[in-house]
């Protein structure tokens, strides 16, 4: 499934719940698909669990001057 059909159907379950479930079930859906996101890029080895709490490289202002 191609990127595109994935942010359409999303776009589509966003739509059906902020219409007949109102704003709640709105941030409901949209946060419960960032976590499946996550989740999913996770398992197919996308991401590794070390670089959500590994610190960045390097300092902010370092990189402003």
């Amino acid at each position: 499934m191609s990127m595109a059909v994935a942010g359409l159907l999303a776009g589509m379950a966003l739509g059906f719940a902020g219409f007949f479930g109102g704003f709640g079930a709105f941030v409901l859906v949209a946060a419960l698909g960032a976590i499946g996101f996550v989740v999913g890029r996770f398992l197919d080895g996308d991401l590794e669990a070390g670089e959500f709490f590994r610190p960045r490289r390097g300092d902010r202002d370092e990189r402003r001057r």
